[in-house]
């Protein structure tokens, strides 16, 4: 049992509201980022002792199958989500298993802590390990402003590749601009695609971090390099998107699916936050009971970086 300090925002969250069929028992509780102290453990419970500062881990897997035996438990497919089919975060307590416990250090806040299980996580298995980017390469990130957007934003930089952040304002990119972004692009002003291939001299991106979905699919792909990689883990404007087979071929780009992550993908970034290496980018941290005004700021997509609640 956790005493949640922190239970931050995802547009999964959103996404819970419109009575999605993992949802089975009514009234729920939202929030799969959360950090905070053990307050109760299990009799056979040796992983964590009570008092513990800790960050969930948001995937609850079988940990049976083929995919959880080999480490891939973000694969599997009996996996269940903190706060989407089990109750969460947006609470002064919250159960998990002792299992999701990560340790954090006194200098970690609870709302930096919470900011990192979605976002950073999705964002580290969508660059690190499924696009395998390395220094030097030219990365476009796709609604930079957002939780995932931002944290993708400086895990690109982290690992030396130059970045094209793309977003909808003007004081959006100018946060990116701060944040370490190479090259900002409007685009309600601007084609994206356009801009990236006249600041790139024609050539495009190694990497498309893609997760709106329809509406930017077709730009996104046109973005890319020869042996260019789009790694997308959302849909948010829609689920179908077409492609053209003979341009995919003679270019040789890879299109790689990407869903959340593992608990030690998790670790190394809760490891990486500690050294300095990260800094979770917070939008704003709100009351609990304001978390409606939460979601009306994620809605209008008026964000930059994570809203966090406090119980």
């Amino acid at each position: 049992m956790v005493k949640v300090g922190a239970c931050a925002v995802n547009r999964l969250d959103l996404n819970a509201r419109s009575y999605r069929p993992e949802i089975q028992v009514f009234p729920h509780i939202l929030g799969s980022d959360i950090a905070g102290e053990v307050i109760e453990i299990g009799l056979k419970v040796n992983t964590v002792d009570i008092g513990d500062r800790v960050v969930l881990s948001p995937n609850i897997p079988c940990e049976k199958c083929r995919d959880c035996l080999s480490g891939a438990e973000n694969l599997c497919d009996y996996q269940q989500l903190l706060g989407f089919q089990t109750h969460g975060g947006y609470a002064e307590l919250v159960k998990a298993p002792a299992q999701n416990a990560i340790g954090i250090s006194e200098r970690l806040s609870y709302p930096n802590a919470a900011a990192l299980p979605i976002a950073y996580l999705t964002a580290w298995h969508m660059l690190v390990t499924r696009a395998e980017i390395k220094s030097g390469d030219d990365i476009l990130i796709l609604a930079t402003g957002s939780g995932v957007g931002s944290a993708g934003l400086q895990i690109a930089k982290l690992h030396g590749a130059r970045v094209f952040a793309a977003s909808s304002t003007n004081e959006k990119l100018d946060r990116a601009k701060e944040t370490g972004a190479d090259f900002a692009i409007n685009y309600k002003e601007t084609d994206f695609m356009e801009a990236v291939l006249e600041l790139t001299e024609g050539r495009g991106v190694d990497v498309v971090f893609e997760h709106v979905g329809a509406a930017t699919w077709d730009q996104s792909i046109a973005s890319l390099a020869k042996n260019g990689r789009l790694v997308t883990c959302g849909a948010t404007t829609g689920n179908i998107g077409e492609i053209n087979i003979r341009k995919m071929y003679q270019k040789q780009i890879t299109l790689l699916g990407s869903a959340l992550g593992t608990i030690t993908e998790l670790r190394a970034i809760v490891d990486l936050v500690g050294q300095g290496k990260l800094t979770p980018i917070i939008d704003s941290v709100l009351p609990l009971a304001d978390a409606y005004r939460s979601h009306q700021i994620m809605e209008k997509r008026e964000n930059f970086g994570k809203i966090c609640l406090i119980p």
